[in-house]
């Protein structure tokens, strides 16, 4: 259960509305991952993933349907409409969810790029933001 600390609280779901999460406090490292797992997990150029406190993270509606994407990681989705929900990394003090499921995602823009050796050459962002590689990214970095 999130507990209530006066934080900002974040919400959030599936297109059809069945998996809904609240969340509160400050969100961790909004940004873009290229890689391909993301890609093929969203069936996009890319994810837009922003990270939370694992302990004040709560599932509201159902909980998802989970995918073990690696040995790493999974992902969570709705198992009803197929909405791409979480990226949640073995043992992270955090979950990550997909900025596009939260309620209010203009709210949250991404701060970087993650998996630029993926990145596709056909999307156009010349945004600005600093870029990595996955292999720079530590094992213990909020994916």
């Amino acid at each position: 259960m999130a507990a209530d600390t006066g934080a900002a609280v974040w919400t959030g779901g599936c297109l059809c509305g069945h998996v809904r999460y609240r969340t509160t406090g400050t969100p961790l490292r909004p940004h873009y991952c290229h890689c391909r797992m993301c890609q093929q997990a969203t069936g996009g150029p890319f994810a837009a993933l922003v990270g939370f406190d694992r302990g004040s993270f709560e599932w509201t509606g159902a909980e998802p349907k989970r995918y073990r994407s690696s040995s790493l990681a999974q992902r969570g989705f709705c198992g009803e409409c197929g909405t791409p929900l979480t990226y949640e990394r073995e043992g992270a003090a955090h979950v990550s969810v997909t900025i596009p499921s939260l309620d209010r995602p203009d709210a949250i823009p991404p701060q970087a790029h993650w998996g630029v050796e993926s990145r596709l050459s056909w999307p156009k962002i010349d945004d600005g933001l600093p870029g990595e590689r996955t292999e720079d990214v530590a094992p213990s970095t909020p994916s």
